[in-house]
């Protein structure tokens, strides 16, 4: 299983609900995530965190999986090519 270097983008749209369900997940695949950027956006009342990670397809699929299942939260992802 090769790992590929790439992004997640999360937005969080309740805080109190999602976000320590959000940085439970994230916990869980802390080695694999090489820098993590998080914004409160005050003026659209959500939050919003940036990934880079390095993992393999099959990794980002549960990550992204688990992520995607919390309520009021939205997820993007890529990784590189090679």
């Amino acid at each position: 299983m090769s790992k590929r270097l790439g992004f997640v983008g999360i937005i969080i749209e309740d805080r109190l609900k999602a976000a320590p369900l959000v940085n439970k997940v994230l916990s869980e695949y802390g080695e694999e995530i090489v820098a993590r950027v998080g914004i409160p956006y005050k003026e659209r009342h959500c939050r919003v965190i940036t990934l880079t990670v390095d993992m393999s397809t099959d990794e980002l699929g549960a990550l992204t999986g688990k992520l995607g299942a919390i309520e009021g939260v939205t997820v993007r992802s890529a990784l590189a090519k090679n």
